[in-house]
């Protein structure tokens, strides 16, 4: 199975059209419809399929598609990092981060990493944890900047921490919910959970870590900024970081409910693969990461 071959599917799935997948190639389109062809009796499967928006996967050329995309970043890591394991500087960093890394670290990071190593490119994307993890797996992002669970599997991802925060109750400012003093009067509001699932996340642990059954969910989001907007506009009631909260964006629609239970502690931390060869510009960037995480907590 020829490389080329694999990065002419690569481009037709991703560009929809063979004609465009040519051009970013520079191969004629008969060549590079050649080459797919070459593909296709190699496996014994069709790989695409004409519509008359241009062409799609088959199921058994998406199986490929993803395993070649898979393939050309390897690749492309080990090329940067042979690069830089030479003194050379240069590549690509993707980074996942939740919003109160986004928030607190990302910033100053950015700020020194690209000071020191200007011919790196930086793309930083904002996502909650679930996704993060997904993108990590699929190697979509290198580093990813988040939540360490208890219960995250070892042998999977390394881990460095980086700073600790709280998640804390919050609810509409002057709304009913925003007046409880204890967890088991809001057991039966709706709450946001954040993730994947409806019977894990941050609610259930801060009620379980009391003694408390979970609370019943009112919505299941994976998004910050709609797990804000439906606190601070309805009925509804949610966990965030203290940062986040206290936030002056936030801070005008939400209210930190003070129960007398303690929030539900977050150690912040940078994630990677344990099955990825960790990079150079990888091993930079975490001890960037950590210089931002101690110039937090110099300011409290």
């Amino acid at each position: 199975m020829k490389l080329t071959a694999l990065q002419a599917l690569v481009a037709a799935v991703e560009d929809g059209s063979l004609r465009s997948a040519a051009r970013r190639l520079d191969v004629s389109q008969p060549a590079l419809t050649r080459m797919i062809r070459e593909l296709e009796i190699e496996l014994a499967a069709p790989l695409l399929v004409r519509t008359s928006q241009g062409v799609l996967p088959t199921a058994q050329g998406q199986v490929l598609f993803e395993r070649a995309q898979k393939v050309a970043r390897e690749l492309q890591a080990a090329t940067e990092q042979i690069s830089q394991l030479g003194g050379q500087m240069r590549g690509e960093l993707n980074i996942g981060a939740v919003p109160v890394a986004v928030l607190l670290l990302i910033p100053e990071a950015l700020r020194t990493f690209g000071r020191d190593f200007p011919d790196i490119k930086l793309r930083v994307s904002e996502e909650l944890y679930i996704a993060q993890l997904q993108r990590l797996r699929s190697g979509q992002v290198d580093i990813a900047v988040g939540g360490i669970p208890a219960g995250l599997a070892s042998g999977e991802f390394v881990t460095e921490e980086l700073m600790t925060t709280s998640m804390v109750v919050v609810a509409r400012k002057g709304g009913a919910h925003a007046k409880a003093r204890r967890l088991a009067q809001l057991a039966d509001a709706r709450w946001v959970y954040t993730g994947a699932a409806t019977d894990t996340g941050y609610a259930a642990q801060l009620f379980e870590q009391h003694g408390l059954q979970p609370p019943r969910m009112g919505a299941v989001v994976n998004s910050t900024l709609t797990l804000l907007s439906l606190v601070g506009t309805g009925d509804y009631v949610g966990l965030l970081p203290r940062q986040i909260a206290q936030h002056p964006l936030a801070a005008p629609y939400i209210s930190i409910v003070p129960v007398a239970e303690a929030g539900l502690p977050l150690a912040i931390g940078a994630i990677i693969r344990s099955d990825s060869v960790v990079s150079p510009a990888i091993r930079h960037f975490i001890a960037h990461l950590h210089r931002a995480a101690h110039q937090l907590g110099k300011q409290k």
